[in-house]
């Protein structure tokens, strides 16, 4: 449950508490000591977005966390340039049959880019429910819009977007989190209830862009009076480039380098670390003739170098998005975290 500044630094100094930071980034306090308290129940409200998204925590008084989190939007891009890949292979002189064993067109399943944007959602919850006691998620209900008439095509009624919610309804569950859904005039209605105000600028980092809309349908099911808080973090996926069998356009000399992968050197490709001379950055690629790794900046995810060796860096931890607490002053938005080195 949230505490202030000094009663964190009280039980870090008195050893009854040791500081922590989960996959999200999110800094929180662990308690060394065991304990029953009576905790109040949390709800976290969530408000799907195509670009951006908002996620709140609250409870019957206090708001715990806001966050303002990317949409992915990489994958279809990345499942097109494979399949033209794939394509290309199938093309050539020699021949290689199609595999029918393993199409996936006669299955039931979620296509790539849905089921990647609809499970970022749970994951980011699942990220909360570990470290706060929610037990009730409250969802905006997108419309699916679907073509309607008598002379519709095949399939025409499909929507991606009613697939992927129901993906995300079933997860939630399994979570064992009571699910609650609202439309979008409800949400609407709930603002002028509440008396809070939405801004048209939806890539504006600040409470009032998305987080407002998650914050008034967790506090309808919490009971929450007004927000305690308006502090917004902001959260980027980290993505990761799948291995491939090479790069799509071949270097000098015709050779096609291999690209992608999890791992540089034993590092996991995102693990935070901090160097020597460029002070906290994120671990990318490597050369694998030179053995050295290329470092990010955490978060633009500019590259700083190319040459870094593994033993100059200090291993902090792996982390699945980069995220930052908006600065209340800066018009950009965004309070560095790490701290400048």
């Amino acid at each position: 449950m949230p505490c202030t500044p000094a009663k964190a630094r009280h039980l870090f100094k008195g050893g009854l508490a040791r500081p922590k930071r989960n996959k999200l980034g999110l800094f929180y306090v662990q308690l060394c000591y065991q304990q029953q308290p009576d905790n109040q129940s949390l709800t976290v409200g969530i408000d799907p977005g195509s670009a951006f998204e908002g996620f709140s925590v609250v409870g019957t008084r206090d708001t715990v966390v806001n966050l303002m989190v990317e949409a992915p939007d990489h994958v279809k891009e990345a499942v097109e340039g494979r399949r033209t890949m794939r394509r290309t292979r199938r093309s050539r002189k020699w021949r290689r049959p199609k595999r029918f064993d393993n199409r996936l067109n006669r299955k039931k399943r979620i296509p790539p880019s849905t089921r990647s944007r609809w499970e970022a959602k749970a994951r980011i919850v699942k990220q909360l429910c570990a470290i706060l006691p929610i037990n009730s998620a409250v969802v905006e209900d997108v419309q699916a819009v679907t073509r309607t008439g008598k002379h519709r095509k095949w399939n025409a009624a499909f929507s991606p977007v009613q697939v992927g919610k129901d993906h995300l309804y079933g997860l939630l569950c399994k979570m064992g989190l009571t699910l609650h859904l609202k439309e979008g005039w409800q949400t609407k209605a709930l603002r002028d209830t509440y008396g809070l105000k939405k801004t048209n600028r939806k890539s504006k980092q600040s409470f009032e862009s998305h987080a407002v809309d998650a914050w008034v349908l967790a506090a309808s099911h919490s009971g929450a009076k007004k927000p305690t808080c308006t502090r917004l973090w902001y959260i980027v996926p980290a993505r990761l480039h799948r291995r491939q069998l090479h790069r799509l356009q071949a270097s000098k000399g015709g050779i096609r380098k291999p690209y992608g992968g999890t791992r540089s050197l034993g590092l996991k490709r995102g693990t935070l670390v901090r160097h020597t001379k460029y002070g906290w950055c994120t671990v990318g690629g490597f050369d694998r003739k030179k053995q050295t790794i290329s470092l990010h900046v955490y978060r633009s995810n500019k590259r700083l170098t190319q040459g870094a060796k593994v033993k100059d860096c200090r291993i902090c931890t792996w982390m699945a998005f980069r995220s930052w607490l908006v600065s209340l002053n800066s018009k950009k938005g965004g309070a560095a975290f790490p701290p400048a080195p």
